[in-house]
């Protein structure tokens, strides 16, 4: 193969690995931020919101096949705003 091909195909891999590190990423916050709202004593929203963002993440079928995590790391932000607005009193 042309060395071209292998600076695209190594970038490409290399931005999947980034995605898939921040999605990971995004669901360790999500897991700790339920528990530390659920140790205060807060509300942590609907307990399907979070079993809900974490069954898409780990699914191994997309509801949107790609080779991304773009839609995982969506799932995961709209939880994690879920949990905070129902934990906030303010809001």
């Amino acid at each position: 193969m042309d060395t071209n091909v292998w600076v695209v195909v190594l970038l490409v891999a290399a931005l999947l690995a980034a995605m898939l590190a921040v999605a990971v990423a995004l669901l360790v916050r999500l897991v700790r931020t339920r528990r530390a709202l659920r140790r205060a004593g807060l509300p942590t929203g609907s307990p399907w919101v979070f079993w809900g963002a974490v069954a898409y993440v780990v699914m191994p079928a997309d509801l949107l096949p790609d080779p991304a995590y773009l839609d995982d790391i969506g799932v995961l932000l709209l939880a994690l705003r879920s949990m905070r607005t129902s934990a906030d009193p303010r809001i």
